[in-house]
């Protein structure tokens, strides 16, 4: 049985809302010494992405996911 904590849960449901408004989210290992970010929005082929640094802490990951999706109009979701 998995036991969820309240900011995983919270991350969880970040992923599914940008699955609902068909925004791909991406957990890879961002390499830090080309890059102080731990993520963010980008489009690639006409498609938006979100990439998290899979290493980044739980709370880092939800940080990236807010400031990406504040990005799109969530008024119909």
């Amino acid at each position: 049985m998995v036991i969820l904590l309240n900011e995983e849960i919270i991350l969880y449901q970040m992923e599914e809302l940008a699955q609902k408004l068909g925004v791909t989210v991406r957990f890879e290992n961002i390499n830090m010494e080309e890059s102080t970010s731990t993520g963010g929005l980008c489009c690639v082929r006409g498609e938006y992405v979100i990439i998290v640094h899979s290493r980044a802490t739980v709370k880092e990951k939800i940080k990236v996911m807010i400031e990406a999706l504040r990005h799109f109009d969530l008024g119909d979701i």
